[in-house]
């Protein structure tokens, strides 16, 4: 009986401590997939059945499902995606015949009732009703507040030839956004919703993806001989008798399933050991810098995999390298990659339209043909694309409608990262010879140019925020989305001041992370965390497409002149100054010039070109070393300083740290007295412009 006994109460001890040492959810689980998938390698396609699991997150009756079906953006040149593209995206081009769909074959709820006769599709975004990316199925009972309900989906996916992130060629498959996936449904005051209703947008050229957290259960069966990589941890495989393996992916906390396979893949593992890669005064730093304690900031390990090609095999060391910077640094600013795996696919040759994609816990990167030394494009995005597990991934942002939460504060920090592991001038690029940094030395980093010099492209036709579809043209999408962003979030930190932005940003990921935040949500914690109200910046360079430039306009040093005419002195008598008063005085001043006792009346008149009311700070420098710092409010159009001082005017400059990045013409920011120097100011702005042109240009054929 005792044996019994203690043998009951060890189970329950054991029992007990599996359910203290399993981690907790990290996100309010809104959906559970239960997917089995086949990848037919003759058709192209994927045969998959999906059991899904919905709670309804809020206090409505829900009558009605939304789902995401985006593989028929490839089905036929009407689809929405395929107008607005062009059919083209990122330099790759849909090919005739290779089109690419997704059949709903079967959709029932667990009790066996049809849905599928309720099935049809929404184009909630335009007017074409020839596209089919949103599909809606009416219930025969609501599901009611904080309920559940379970569909059984079967699924026929064909996948396209490799374009827009997804497809095949030859026997590479990336296959994202190729099961029926839900919506989000959006309650009564969640983000910009003023009653309960389905966020679900159709597929477009110029956006991503927005989808609930939840869990994931995925069973791949494949050619025994391919690899795979999916989202997520691999649980085991195991053989089938049709030559066949079976792959069994697990993630929770994830709002979407990717994954790859191909035979020809060299699979790599590395451990991101935190003790190793981060030191003990690294933490320490960055705590302070944050306002968190070590623990808070400290790391943990992670299983890096890499799924290369052969041909490229030689840079898995420049992927693995450039993964561990991502991992440490925006895990020490932001706080720690949650997950135990982070995959990097390298895409096959002539797959490039799958390279740069992300997805959870696995994105694609894109190793060129060119040769190039680290750090260079490879580099940027395997960190750039890393990134998105923070912005997009754990910080669940809507593309489609606030691209810059994600793109761009991607791109502000893909460029903190690049200058703080590779050094500012890491990436310049050699142009006849002479490093570029050379010609733009004046700004400090050059992730920050490159940033500016790309949101000069733009013609500034939009405001930052808007909705991905309904920018002016795709390059505008680009400009806002990505640089313009980074741009602007750099002035923002600039102002103010490093450490309250480093503040900001971490308590931006802490509140948000597993959420679904709004700009709104963001510039309530700049306030907070500044503590001030910044609504002035972001009404004028979020919410604006007014440009901001300010310029030197006039520096002037004279020694002052004798007044002709009659003058009354002190006692009262009356003298006339003529002109041979005045050239004598002339005469006098030259000579003093050279025992330097002579004063000179300068000025300088500093003026706002553009839109942006911002404080711009200005700096005189005299020829003697002596220097007058102020600070021009920019309220009026202009501005006036005068001196009198025994020296000249050396040069006049606004914003001489460089603080203001969306300052569209930095040419015009300073001014010196002599002459031919104005001549090199000229000539130098014109070369900066026809350097700026030259990598727009080489831009748009990336």
């Amino acid at each position: 009986m005792k044996k019994t006994l203690l043998m009951i109460l060890s189970v329950w001890v054991g029992l007990l401590s599996a359910i203290s040492l399993a981690p907790a959810a990290l996100s309010q689980q809104v959906v559970q997939y239960q997917i089995a998938a086949r990848l037919d390698p003759q058709a192209k396609a994927v045969v998959g059945s999906e059991t899904l699991t919905w709670l309804n997150p809020s206090s409505d009756e829900v009558r009605e499902l939304q789902f995401h079906l985006y593989l028929n953006a490839f089905k036929n040149e009407k689809s929405t995606f395929m107008r607005e593209s062009g059919g083209q995206l990122r330099g790759d081009q849909a090919e005739e015949g290779k089109w690419g769909y997704i059949d709903v074959q079967s959709i029932k709820l667990d009790s066996g009732y049809d849905l599928k006769p309720s099935m049809k599709f929404l184009h909630p975004d335009d007017d074409n009703a020839d596209d089919q990316t949103v599909m809606v199925a009416t219930l025969p009972e609501p599901v009611r507040p904080n309920g559940t309900i379970t569909l059984k989906i079967d699924f026929y996916s064909k996948l396209p030839r490799v374009f827009a992130r997804t497809g095949y060629f030859g026997n590479f498959y990336m296959v994202g956004q190729w099961f029926p996936k839900i919506g989000v449904y959006e309650s009564s005051g969640m983000r910009y919703a003023t009653r309960g209703q389905w966020n679900c947008h159709q597929f477009h050229a110029t956006s991503e993806f927005y989808a609930d957290y939840g869990a994931y259960h995925v069973d791949l069966t494949v050619p025994s001989n391919y690899v795979v990589g999916a989202t997520g941890v691999e649980q085991g495989n195991h053989p089938n008798k049709d030559g066949t393996t079976t792959h069994t992916f697990v993630q929770e906390d994830v709002h979407d399933f990717a994954w790859t396979a191909d035979p020809t893949y060299i699979r790599m593992e590395r451990l991101f050991d935190a003790s190793r890669l981060t030191t003990a005064a690294e933490i320490s730093d960055v705590a302070r810098l944050v306002g968190r304690s070590p623990e808070d900031v400290s790391l943990q390990n992670v299983r890096m995999i890499l799924l290369i090609h052969p041909e490229h095999a030689a840079q898995a060391d420049r992927h693995f390298r450039a993964l561990e910077y991502g991992l440490k640094y925006f895990g020490l600013w932001y706080g720690r990659y949650p997950y135990p795996t982070i995959t990097v696919v390298d895409p096959a040759y002539k797959a490039g339209g799958a390279a740069g994609m992300e997805y959870p816990t696995l994105f694609t990167a894109g190793t060129g043909w060119l040769p190039s030394s680290p750090p260079s494009g490879l580099e940027e995005v395997v960190i750039h694309e890393f990134g998105h597990q923070y912005w997009y991934g754990m910080v669940g942002s809507n593309e489609f409608e606030e691209s810059w939460l994600d793109e761009g504060f991607n791109t502000y920090s893909t460029s903190q990262v690049i200058d703080t592991a590779y050094g500012p001038s890491s990436l310049s690029i050699p142009f006849m010879g002479i490093p570029f940094s050379w010609f733009i030395s004046s700004i400090k980093y050059f992730e920050d140019t490159v940033n500016r010099l790309e949101t000069l492209g733009s013609t500034r036709r939009d405001y930052i925020v808007r909705n991905a579809w309904e920018y002016y043209d795709q390059t505008s999408y680009g400009v806002n989305s990505y640089p313009r962003t980074a741009a602007t979030l750099r002035t923002l930190q600039h102002l103010v001041g490093d450490q309250t932005f480093a503040r900001i940003m971490r308590t931006y990921f802490e509140r948000w992370r597993f959420k679904h935040p709004t700009s709104n949500d963001f510039r309530a914690i700049v306030n907070e965390v500044a503590g001030r109200d910044m609504k002035w910046f972001f009404d004028q360079l979020v919410y604006s497409s007014n440009i901001l430039d300010y310029a030197v306009d006039k520096v002037s040093s004279e020694r002052p002149k004798l007044s002709l005419g009659l003058f009354d002195d002190p006692s009262g008598k009356r003298k006339e100054v003529t002109e041979d008063d005045r050239k004598k005085q002339e005469k006098e001043a030259a000579d003093s010039k050279k025992r330097n006792d002579s004063l000179f009346e300068s000025e300088v008149i500093v003026r706002r070109l553009g839109g942006v009311v911002v404080p711009v700070d200005v700096r005189v420098v005299f020829e003697n070393g002596e220097q007058f710092d102020t600070t021009f409010d920019g309220q009026y159009r202009w501005t006036r300083y005068k001196f009198l001082k025994p020296t000249k005017i050396r040069y006049a400059e606004v914003d001489p740290e460089h603080r203001l990045l969306v300052d569209v013409n930095l040419a015009n920011n300073s001014r010196t007295l002599e002459t031919h120097h104005r001549a090199v100011v000229k000539w130098t702005s014109k070369f900066m412009f026809w350097i700026q042109n030259l990598l727009m240009s080489l831009m748009a054929l990336v």
